[in-house]
């Protein structure tokens, strides 16, 4: 019996391996593609230019910077409600049909396909507000996208902190607020970090809820305009075209020249982008880890404690 438990436990260890395996050669294979069809897209005026001053159709400087302003917009929405409504699921809320409810909605808004979501923005936001194709728009609509997983991700990160601890914070004389703050969210920190990386992700690669929010078109911007002016690149009520929405509008009209080696070129950008963006926010989880852990994680939690109380 040993010796075939044994040999069932190494046949289905090699079929997870080979199922890794599989699943970075895939992932390699395709960014390899892409980074080759792509070839170049690190060249100044591509990447930083506009369609009027390098080739024709080129030049993805204001769709690069509409990418990185629309994320951040949508994670200064959306983290503080995510986390909110995570550490309410977590901590306060009391089992019943509220709270059955509640998850309920969660679970329906994040079947949700993002093209539902799309339409929903441009009757709202862009119909009945009357604000237009605009970049706040496109951030609240990614909003509603992401906030399902991420106060899932929240709710389940704090969920999982070790109630021993958060008793030794109470025994000590910490309130219930100085125990969550001081305790639960730097012990969850990690898994936190990780589901708004998975969040940002989506902001990237998002187009079909963008394309009836934020528009398929940007502007000539210029800095020095007034702040209300829609050529202002900081105006969260301008049309903003994001770099997954340009790719999507190569491909789909065609009427540019070297469509193709923009759309690949630019697809390029977008996985450095991701990349660069998931790299950099795992480093900053390790060292948020770090910093409220400690290589000594008992000593670092008792210190913690005491300063909770």
């Amino acid at each position: 019996m040993k010796n075939k438990a044994r040999v069932i436990n190494n046949i289905w260890t090699g079929i997870f391996y080979i199922i890794a395996v599989a699943v970075i050669t895939l992932l390699v294979f395709l960014v390899g593609k892409i980074m080759a069809l792509g070839w170049g897209f690190w060249d100044p005026d591509f990447l930083f230019g506009t369609p009027s001053n390098t080739m024709a159709g080129g030049g993805i400087g204001p769709q690069l910077f509409n990418s990185f302003y629309l994320l951040v917009l949508s994670l200064i929405i959306s983290v503080p409600l995510g986390l909110g409504a995570g550490i309410y699921l977590a901590e306060y809320a009391k089992k019943g049909r509220f709270l059955n409810f509640v998850r309920l909605c969660i679970e329906t808004m994040a079947s949700l396909p993002s093209i539902v979501v799309g339409l929903f923005g441009l009757l709202i936001f862009v119909t009945l507000a009357k604000w237009g194709y605009t970049l706040i728009g496109g951030a609240l609509v990614i909003t509603i996208l992401n906030l399902p997983s991420l106060s899932r991700i929240c709710e389940m990160a704090i969920s999982s902190v070790p109630s021993s601890i958060k008793e030794a914070s109470l025994g000590m004389g910490a309130t219930r607020w100085q125990t969550l703050m001081k305790v639960s969210l730097p012990f969850a920190s990690r898994e936190i970090i990780t589901g708004i990386i998975l969040t940002a992700g989506r902001v990237f690669g998002e187009a079909a809820a963008l394309i009836y929010t934020a528009g398929l078109t940007t502007p000539m911007l210029n800095s020095a305009a007034d702040l209300s002016s829609p050529v202002n690149p900081f105006n969260i009520f301008r049309p903003a075209e994001t770099l997954a929405v340009h790719i999507w509008k190569l491909n789909s009209e065609g009427i540019v020249p070297d469509a193709r080696l923009i759309a690949t070129r630019s697809a390029a950008v977008l996985i450095i982008m991701v990349l660069v963006f998931n790299i950099s926010a795992r480093l900053a989880a390790n060292l948020l880890d770090k910093h409220f852990k400690g290589s000594k994680k008992k000593k670092k939690l008792n210190k913690v404690l005491k300063n909770a109380a």
